[in-house]
């Protein structure tokens, strides 16, 4: 669960802007969506191998 303490007359857009930094960090919206949907085994080991193959350096 991420959390922040509010400042006193903080405003709210700072606060909001420093949850959402935590919120990324934490990798809560890549496993919202990771588990939005079932994947089979196989094919998470194809987008995998294609990851790796994107990230390589010729």
């Amino acid at each position: 669960m991420v959390s922040i303490n509010v400042k006193d007359g903080e405003p709210f857009e700072k606060a909001l802007r420093r949850f959402k930094k935590k919120w990324e960090k934490a990798g809560i919206l890549r496993d919202v969506k990771a588990r939005s949907y079932y994947l089979k085994p196989s094919e998470l080991k194809k987008i995998a191998k294609t990851k790796k193959r994107k990230r390589r350096v010729f």
